[in-house]
């Protein structure tokens, strides 16, 4: 009986080792990313999970909102920032490792109106000297949705290529700005703005609204999205996702969405 009572002691002990033993499922790689990239990220993780059994958690928002809660000890493993500035700042913060940072992907500026794409629907309107009163006629009395103009990099970008194009001074009174530059879709797709300003691989994820002009690369800083490994990451799995992404396995899904990858990623200066 003795016997038996210790078996049972110890099948009841073994029962209950804690979730840190050998035989556990790996943990999943958490990965903060800019908001513009849930459509692509989201698919090019499912595809790395069907390939190695890996799994991941995303938390996407606005790329200034993610670096502050990397700075502030946020647990996350790979960051992927929609512009070099928020991964500077986290660079700064020493929440980097090092030699981990690679340019990933680049894409493109865009105004869009609601509603689909349609033989009615609004023009393409010329990015001309007069935007800013072309803008003004479109709007009416109504928003011009944009990211945070003074933090998220879409609302930067956007105040940026307004500037140089000489509009800005006739619109930013009728600027709506949101947390992210997925909100600021949202805004323009449900009706509630006439206008907006996002990505173009934004655009291309919602068939509620339509490109009505495509801003040109040089009125705004090149928008380039940086990614690295978080320093206090243990994730060994981390690297191996963020090489994946940067692999001919994920390029597809970036390209899909509208995304331009970087043809030979190299460390971010």
């Amino acid at each position: 009986m003795r016997v038996f009572r210790r078996i049972w002691t110890l099948l009841a002990v073994l029962a209950l080792v804690p979730a840190g033993s050998p035989c556990r499922a790996a943990d999943p790689v958490v990965v903060f990313a800019a908001a513009s990239l849930k459509n692509a990220l989201d698919d090019a993780a499912a595809s790395w999970a069907k390939d190695t059994g890996k799994t991941t958690r995303i938390s996407y928002a606005g790329s200034n909102a993610l670096a502050k809660q990397i700075e502030a000890g946020a647990p996350a493993d790979l960051f992927v920032s929609a512009d070099q500035a928020w991964m500077d700042y986290a660079e700064k913060s020493g929440s980097l490792k090092p030699g981990s940072r690679v340019d990933l992907l680049r894409n493109a500026l865009v105004l869009i109106a609601s509603g689909p794409k349609t033989p009615g629907s609004d023009p393409q309107i010329a990015l001309a000297p007069d935007l800013g009163t072309t803008l003004s006629r479109i709007l009416g009395g109504g928003k011009l949705a944009m990211a945070t103009i003074d933090a998220v990099p879409a609302g930067k970008y956007g105040k940026a290529a307004l500037e140089k194009l000489g509009a800005w001074n006739s619109v930013k009174g009728q600027v709506a700005q949101a947390e992210n530059v997925r909100a600021a879709l949202l805004l323009v797709a449900r009706g509630e703005a006439p206008l907006g300003i996002v990505y173009a691989t934004d655009a291309a994820a919602d068939p509620s609204v339509h490109v009505i002009a495509t801003f040109p690369s040089d009125s705004h800083p090149p928008i380039v999205y940086p990614a690295a490994l978080l320093k206090d990451s243990a994730n060994p799995d981390a690297a191996a996702l963020l090489t994946y992404l940067r692999g001919p396995a994920a390029r597809g899904y970036f390209e899909h969405q509208g995304f331009t990858v970087v043809e030979k990623p190299g460390v971010s200066q």
